[in-house]
């Protein structure tokens, strides 16, 4: 268990945390989400001793991570997945890891096999690419078998099954009874991975609460209806005093209260047909992006066409190069 008391970090003028005060529990995949600029980093470094809070404190399992013995046996953090000797083979970093925190050494070759990099062993990091470096950081969280584990941006640079299989590894952690705390941008990967969540925004707590309750509380639902005679289902929704909006095509948008149940009672009662009915419900960055705008560092602006200046030429059809090179990109192995 993780536990954050009034921690608040400033630099100088500047605060970056807080009076952040929250609990990351064992047994659930618990996501750290955060605008750019936020201070979710400094804050998982506040939590490895890595940043000393300006006040307040933070317990690992009831004592601050200084205090640790062996402390990869208790906690596992991926922070920076570039932070490997690209010297030392694979092997190699992970062998220095484990003799310096009193590890078996065949805990090496056990973790190695469990990301997927036996094959590329002694081979030097500084060679491999971004997913390959990023499954030798999640191998050196794991090294130590901990009890908490802490990732930034896990999925960084993996393929699709590299994705799959750090979700699935996460959520098989947390049943294991262990403590999972992990911070990222793609809110697609955290709505299927995470149980709980905690938001902050410019160094303050927004929200700690689990994951339906804060789409539910951030976001507004709806009941989508599609019917081949839009004015008599208008006139049936009026009369029952239920707001709706409509595209014109004969698709109503229902966004109060109204349940779908009671939507398709009213369509079979006065006989309407109904070729959608359907509830829609917000997504987790709807309702992220709901909570957080005001907090963003940095926002842009809407996005608009800029027209094309009078005399210039049009762009061709086709604007393939015939010399360039093409370029070569290293792909995760």
């Amino acid at each position: 268990m993780i536990e954050l008391a009034g921690v608040t970090k400033r630099y100088g003028r500047k605060v970056v945390v807080d009076d952040l005060t929250f609990t990351v529990r064992a047994g659930c995949v618990t996501g750290f989400l955060g605008p750019n600029g936020a201070g979710k980093s400094t804050t998982m470094r506040m939590m490895l001793g890595l940043d000393r809070p300006t006040s307040g404190h933070v317990l690992i399992d009831g004592q601050p991570y200084a205090r640790l013995k062996d402390p990869l046996r208790h906690v596992g953090a991926l922070l920076d997945a570039k932070a490997m000797h690209g010297g030392r083979s694979a092997y190699d970093n992970l062998r220095c890891l484990a003799l310096s925190n009193g590890i078996p050494l065949g805990r090496v070759d056990e973790v190695l096999e469990e990301v997927g990099l036996t094959a590329v062993a002694r081979k030097r990091p500084k060679g491999f690419s971004l997913g390959m470096g990023q499954r030798l950081g999640i191998a050196a969280a794991l090294l130590g078998d901990p009890e908490i584990v802490m990732l930034d941006e896990p999925v960084n640079g993996l393929d699709p099954e590299g994705i799959h299989w750090i979700r699935t590894l996460m959520k098989r952690l947390a049943a294991e009874g262990r403590t999972v705390f992990v911070s990222s941008h793609l809110m697609s990967e955290m709505a299927l991975t995470a149980d709980h969540l905690v938001v902050i925004g410019r160094g303050r707590l927004l929200a700690d609460t689990g994951m339906r309750e804060f789409i539910d509380r951030n976001s507004r639902s709806s009941v989508r209806l599609r019917t081949p005679e839009p004015e008599k289902l208008r006139d049936v929704l009026a009369a029952a005093g239920i707001t709706a909006t409509e595209d014109g095509t004969g698709t109503f948008e229902v966004a109060d209260d109204t349940p779908a149940e009671r939507l398709g009672e009213l369509a079979l009662e006065h006989r309407i047909p109904l070729h959608e009915l359907s509830p829609q419900q917000a997504s987790l960055e709807e309702a992220f992006i709901a909570l957080t705008g005001e907090a963003a560092e940095y926002r842009t602006g809407p996005l608009t066409a800029k027209p094309v200046p009078s005399g210039y030429p049009a762009a061709p059809e086709t604007t393939r190069p015939e010399t360039t090179r093409p370029e070569t990109t290293r792909t995760e192995s």
